[in-house]
């Protein structure tokens, strides 16, 4: 019943921005915090930045003053906004409910969207 789907992913050099978008179905969206994850090749995944239901904003110290998380509940729709883009944040971009560190609190994943940044 759930769904989340990932999207606004690209190639950029590096300098550059994207913004993702992460749309939710269900009630998901409506009674959690929401987070984006990031995996690169051959890594673990991490989190990247956490948003509550209200508007608070968290981000990990790699993306500080870089991205920037934000949401809109109207449209069931979280985004991360992300500048200044280095080769290293070459990954898939994950959207789900915050858990503990790395981990997320909703066992199920989207297909992510791919994130390319060329040096």
């Amino acid at each position: 019943q759930v769904q989340l789907v990932e999207s606004g992913g690209g190639l950029v050099q590096a300098g550059g921005s994207l913004t993702l978008s992460c749309a939710a179905s269900g009630n998901i969206f409506s009674i959690n915090a929401m987070g984006w994850y990031r995996q690169a090749p051959g890594k673990q995944r991490e989190l990247v930045a956490t948003i509550t239901r209200g508007g608070r904003t968290q981000h990990a110290d790699f993306v500080v003053g870089r991205f920037t998380i934000s949401r809109d509940n109207a449209k069931n729709t979280v985004y991360l906004q992300m500048n200044s883009l280095k080769p290293e944040d070459t990954a898939v971009y994950y959207c789900n409910v915050p858990g503990s560190g790395d981990y997320a609190g909703y066992n199920y994943w989207g297909q992510g969207t791919q994130v390319t940044v060329s040096s």
